[in-house]
């Protein structure tokens, strides 16, 4: 008797971001490499920097580092400072929270914070 191999079942995991009252699909979580950004367009044509940490939370910042105006945290170091998981940038080195969005060098500063997420699409749903 012959049987013919059964496919095994193909589940993409894809990155969401918090946006408006919805999930906004960013990317594959298969795009992000452990302790390094992505950046990716937002609808309103801003930018977010998009991490996968060493552990495999998913994390989401605004790009534009305040301190320069330049859409460059997507390719700052992480690291972690007390617990808290931090992209430093590759400019100027300031550290900022990727849970917070608030700076650890600067209290007067902060970058916009957005939840994320990895799902399948039977998740999402």
């Amino acid at each position: 008797m012959t049987t013919a191999p059964i496919a095994p079942e193909k589940t993409t995991v894809m990155v969401q971001l918090a946006w408006e009252e919805d999930w906004l699909t960013v990317c594959e979580l298969s795009r992000l490499t452990p302790g390094r950004g992505v950046a990716a367009l937002l609808p309103d044509g801003r930018q977010a920097a998009v991490f996968l940490d060493r552990s495999g939370r998913v994390h989401a910042v605004d790009n534009t580092d305040p301190f320069t105006g330049a859409a460059v945290l997507s390719r700052g170091l992480l690291g972690s400072a007390q617990g808290r998981p931090f992209v430093a940038s590759p400019l100027l080195k300031q550290r900022f929270d990727l849970e917070t969005g608030r700076c650890l060098d600067d209290d007067g500063v902060a970058v916009h914070a957005y939840p994320a997420r990895a799902t399948t699409p039977q998740q999402a749903g």
